[in-house]
């Protein structure tokens, strides 16, 4: 596994509803500039196009790149109520920095996941140890992966994000890797066929790395 070290061996099924239906509670993550709000648009396209209910709190941070980021993400195949997920409440954590996937630590339930990059972002003085960090996140059911590095062997610097959401995609359950596939070309049509390719790639090469 390229550069990637995983405690996932099996996908995260989506969890039953109080109805019975099945549900998944995503913590997005990471740090202003890093691709976040895209994450969350190509999981919203892929919800909707699979007629899934969806909640997305407010992404916090997003004026201040640089700054911390954070969005609450339910999917659902029954109404959802509320768009804020409570403490031991998430699913999975999604993160493009390790230190912020541990910052919201308190969030994620007993059985959930974690999928980060494992290359920190320092931009604050009293960032942590990071040998200590990593530790801690190698004792946590967790997948970390230089998804920086692997973007740009994929052509594609500025497709880490992508990558990152390629590792996650198992682990989502409520959405096959596919329709993900197939929702990152419909949000970047826009930007060109290029675009959209090079998108592709790098998330399909998240999806290998984290496999």
């Amino acid at each position: 596994m390229n550069n990637c070290q995983s405690k996932l061996s099996t996908p995260l099924p989506a969890r039953e509803g109080s109805g019975g239906g099945s549900k998944v509670d995503i913590i997005l993550c990471g740090v202003g500039g890093q691709g976040i709000l895209s994450i969350a648009t190509v999981i919203g396209e892929a919800a909707t196009k699979a007629g899934l209910y969806l909640k997305q709190a407010e992404v916090h941070g997003m004026s201040q790149r640089g700054g911390d980021v954070q969005s609450n993400l339910r999917l659902s195949t029954e109404p959802i109520w509320s768009d804020l997920i409570a403490e031991a409440g998430a699913d999975l954590i999604i993160s493009m920095e390790p230190m912020e996937a541990m910052r919201y630590l308190a969030y994620l339930r007993a059985e959930g996941k974690i999928v980060t990059s494992s290359k920190p972002f320092v931009n604050i003085p009293n960032y942590p140890e990071e040998e200590a960090m990593q530790q801690e996140l190698d004792a946590l059911p967790s997948v970390k992966l230089d998804i920086e590095t692997v973007a740009k062997d994929c052509g594609n610097p500025r497709g880490a994000n992508m990558v990152l959401l390629g590792m996650a995609a198992p682990a989502i359950g409520i959405l096959s890797v596919e329709s993900l596939r197939e929702a990152i070309a419909t949000v970047f049509a826009r930007k060109g066929e290029q675009v959209v390719e090079a998108n592709l790639k790098a998330f399909d090469a998240g999806v290998k790395a984290g496999a």
